[in-house]
């Protein structure tokens, strides 16, 4: 053995307490740092020839990035919809390395049944029938991309072949109101191409679907479809009448494939529960997991009535590999061959705070956003683009709401350091979002962030 890599074993002990005391020390400084932070590059270190040790690389890390780490993790991110790692989920995640568990399922560990059982805590927290098998993925995109997969398979068995192993012998077609650019990226890889889906048009001034426009397009089509269905848009955070497009199944050939990303988790509160009615008719269902379940990333589900299609897709033939019918083995139900015990993260942190923790936490997500969402629609120099319906507020500026006068503002916000937002277009118009979505967050927080956009303001058209 190599004498770094004996030495680092002979002291495990001390090097783990110091990787301790640097995550405590993150962590207690997580709200005097810089929400974000615009890196500044370095020259590329050599490949050092007889190696640091483990204590040295991480004292040279801090070192040398240290002070590049934001706290993204914190509660006043409110850019893209990032959730952060509730304390059970970090715990969990420590161990998930520790572990560093084969989770495939071939019968050599417990994680399997473990990612099995978290897998049915999740369909008891969203209601979902025990006619959903799941399995977990990297992140949306990638369950965006298996449940296309899914539809893909089922589209070809309608037309009377196999496409996962004969391949795509035609045009499949795929409608959608407000597609997340995940759908666009996963029909790029799966051969099915970006210019597959056609965008059916919205309700007047919102991002939700034309149901009666969709039905019409589906009354036109001689073959099968697939419709991607919104839970909750990434702008507005609007949601398509799932229940209305679920009983066109009924006279329509069509896959429905619910996009629930973070959108799904209106399914906690009896105050916003019914905008995901009828989800539990979709054929596959997307929900993330590092978004509002504030487990670390990467870590996302996918639902879906149709198992024995994830079999055929993802089935690896590699004989060590066991038989695609043996259960439980998620290496035949997901594109990953390795996979990471993520299932933790999510089981520890269901268990420890409970669904009615989680309510709590997406009610209180919902309060603050109305709470901004009134402040800017009663501010001089803002205009919400939308109503508040939920955890995002899509807001642009007074008097001239320009690409470049938005990337000026949201420059000198996060250069502020207290609040870091995003830019985006709705309606046509440049504009800016915020998603509430860590479980940290609170009053103290809008108040700082509030703060924070109003020296922004003041700084970009001083």
């Amino acid at each position: 053995m190599h004498p770094l890599l004996k030495k680092d074993k002979e002291e495990l002990s001390e090097i783990l307490a110091h990787s301790l005391e640097l995550a405590q020390a993150f962590l207690t400084t997580l709200t005097d740092r810089n929400v974000a932070i615009t890196p500044h590059s370095n020259s590329n270190l050599n490949l050092p020839e007889e190696g640091l040790g483990a204590k040295e690389a991480l004292q040279l890390f801090m070192k040398r990035y240290g002070r590049g780490l934001s706290a993204s993790s914190g509660a006043r991110y409110f850019g893209f919809v990032t959730g952060g790692a509730t304390p059970a989920a970090l715990a969990a995640d420590w161990l998930t390395s520790t572990f560093d568990q084969n989770a495939t399922g071939y019968g050599d560990s417990v994680a399997p049944l473990v990612e099995l059982e978290a897998l049915a805590l999740l369909r008891e927290l969203f209601d979902l029938p025990a006619t959903f098998s799941g399995a977990f993925v990297t992140g949306a995109t990638m369950s965006n991309f298996t449940g296309l997969a899914l539809a893909r398979q089922w589209v070809g068995k309608a037309l009377g072949y196999d496409i996962a192993a004969e391949g795509l012998k035609k045009p499949i077609k795929i409608f959608a109101g407000t597609a997340h650019s995940s759908s666009y990226k996963a029909l790029a890889m799966l051969g099915m191409g970006r210019n597959s889906l056609e965008a059916i048009p919205c309700l007047s001034g919102r991002e939700a679907i034309d149901v009666k426009a969709l039905t019409e397009k589906l009354k036109s089509q001689k073959s099968p479809s697939i419709v991607i269905a919104n839970a909750g848009t990434v702008n507005t955070v609007d949601y398509d009448d799932i229940a209305a497009i679920a009983e066109l199944k009924t006279r329509y050939p069509f896959w429905l494939h619910v996009d629930a990303a973070f959108g799904g988790f209106a399914a906690l509160s009896d105050k916003t529960v019914h905008l995901v009615k009828g989800w539990n008719q979709a054929d596959s269902i997307t929900i993330d997991a590092h978004k509002w379940l504030n487990v670390p990333y990467d870590s996302a589900m996918i639902f879906t009535q149709h198992e024995n299609l994830q079999v055929e897709v993802f089935q690896n033939a590699a004989t060590y590999l066991g038989h695609p019918g043996s259960e439980p083995n998620f290496v035949h139900r997901t594109p990953e061959n390795s996979r990471r015990f993520r299932a933790l993260a999510a089981w520890m942190t269901l268990q420890a705070y409970g669904k009615a923790g989680y309510q709590e936490m997406v009610e209180r997500a919902c309060d603050l956003a109305k709470n901004i969402g009134e402040r800017i629609k009663n501010s001089d120099h803002f205009t919400l683009l939308a109503p508040v319906s939920m955890n995002g507020v899509c807001f642009t500026l007074v008097p001239e709401a320009t690409e470049t006068n938005i990337n000026r503002y949201l420059q000198h916000l996060k250069e502020d350091g207290r609040v870091f937002l995003t830019p985006t277009t709705i309606f046509g118009k440049p504009a800016i979002r915020i998603s509430i979505t860590n479980w940290q967050t609170t009053k103290a927080d809008i108040e700082l962030a509030w703060s924070a956009m109003q020296t922004a303001y003041q700084r970009s058209f001083s």
